[in-house]
């Protein structure tokens, strides 16, 4: 999805820039429920207040209920179906490559320096070899964050007097 929304919520319709869906995306990582349906209610409440955020929401759970129920309700007939196993594995190799691309771009945009290059890595090796929680590594990130922030703005007051 996140290929999907920043093609067409940030370069089409520039309703939100990719940094408001990378901020959303780090709030979702956090909070209960689907990204999709996180950041539609995000960028329907930036746009239209509310009454938006409703109705993103709904216009992203709504297609998704009917063809769940649709195909809960026809997969005993075509679940061993050799035609319909290799569609689906086409689907999640494309669905990897657009993940690959989504996170290309994420990188290009958001490692900025050398401290976000170490945290991107040391979150990515902490979730993978450890099994960190997302919601720990969002957490940590910020700090660490916070942390760099601080010492460069006290690094340059701390120059400026010389």
């Amino acid at each position: 999805m996140l290929p999907i929304f920043v093609r067409e919520l940030c370069e089409k319709k520039k309703w939100v820039t990719e940094e408001d869906v990378v901020d959303c995306y780090a709030i979702g990582q956090c909070t209960p429920g689907v990204i999709a349906v996180n950041t539609s209610s995000f960028v329907g409440f930036k746009t239209k207040g509310v009454w938006g955020a409703i109705v993103a929401t709904l216009g992203m759970i709504t297609p998704s209920i009917i063809i769940i129920t649709l195909i809960a309700a026809l997969i005993g007939n075509f679940s061993d179906n050799p035609i319909v196993a290799s569609a689906l594995s086409g689907i999640r190799v494309a669905v990897c490559g657009m993940m690959i691309v989504t996170i290309y771009r994420l990188i290009r945009k958001n490692i900025v320096d050398i401290f976000s290059a170490v945290i991107a890595v040391a979150t990515f090796l902490l979730m993978v070899l450890l099994d960190i929680s997302a919601i720990y590594a969002v957490i940590g990130s910020a700090v660490i964050g916070i942390i760099i922030s601080v010492a460069r703005r006290k690094g340059e007051k701390g120059g400026e007097g010389k």
